[in-house]
C-alpha cells in the first residue's frame, strides 16, 4: 500500500503510519457503507495514534481528520433530517445548546470541576476566555466556527487553581457538534 500522507521525515516524530492507514481505511468503509456499525464525528475527533519516528506528518493527518469528522456530522445532519426533519434537527440542536448555556451562565472560574490537588490542568482564564466567545455567538451572533473551539489551546495549571481537563474537554466536544450542526 503506498502512503496515504506525507511522512515527517526519518529523524522527526509523526503518527504511526500502520495505526493512521488501518483507521483511515476503516472509516472510509464504515462510510461507504460496507461495513455497518456506528461511527461518528465525535469518534474521528477522538481519534489518537502513537507518535513514531519517520510517522506522517501530524498536520496532513489532523487536517483530513477534520475533513472527515465533517463529512460525518454532514451525514448524520442528512439521515436525521431525511428520518424526523429540518425542524426536529433545528429542536436537536437547540436543546445542545441549551445545556451548553447553562454551563456558560456560571461565574468565571467556577463553570467547570477544579482538578485535583497536584494533578494538571487548564487555566481558567482561557478556558472562559473561550466561553466569553461561545456567549458572545449564542446571544449576539457573533461569528465561530467548530475549528475555532478545535484549535482553542489552554495554559496548563496545576492543582485546584485549575480546571479539570476532562469536563472542559467533553463541553469542547459538545460545542463543536453544535456548531458543526449548523455549519
Amino acid at each position: 500500500m503506498t502512503a496515504m500522507f506525507r511522512t515527517a521525515g526519518r529523524l522527526r516524530s509523526g503518527y504511526d503510519p500502520e495505526q493512521v492507514d488501518e483507521f483511515f481505511t476503516h472509516a472510509r468503509k464504515v462510510y461507504e457503507g460496507e461495513l455497518r456499525e456506528p461511527l461518528s464525528g465525535s469518534d474521528v475527533r477522538r481519534a489518537a495514534f502513537d507518535l513514531v519516528r519517520g510517522g506522517y506528518a501530524t498536520t496532513s493527518v489532523d487536517a483530513a481528520l477534520d475533513r472527515l469528522e465533517r463529512a460525518f456530522v454532514v451525514r448524520q445532519r442528512q439521515e436525521f433530517v431525511a428520518a424526523h426533519g429540518q425542524q426536529a434537527w433545528m429542536e436537536h440542536l437547540a436543546a445542545q445548546a441549551r445545556t451548553l448555556y447553562g454551563r456558560l451562565s456560571r461565574p468565571d472560574g467556577e463553570r467547570f470541576a477544579p482538578a485535583e490537588r497536584g494533578q494538571q490542568g487548564y487555566d481558567p482564564d482561557d478556558v472562559d476566555a473561550l466561553c466569553h466567545r461561545l456567549v458572545d455567538y449564542f446571544d449576539h451572533g457573533q461569528s465561530l466556527t467548530s475549528d475555532e473551539i478545535r484549535t482553542a489551546t489552554f495554559r496548563r495549571r496545576k492543582g485546584r487553581g485549575a480546571y479539570a481537563e476532562a469536563p472542559v474537554d467533553a463541553f469542547c466536544d459538545r460545542a463543536i457538534e453544535v456548531l458543526l450542526g449548523v455549519e
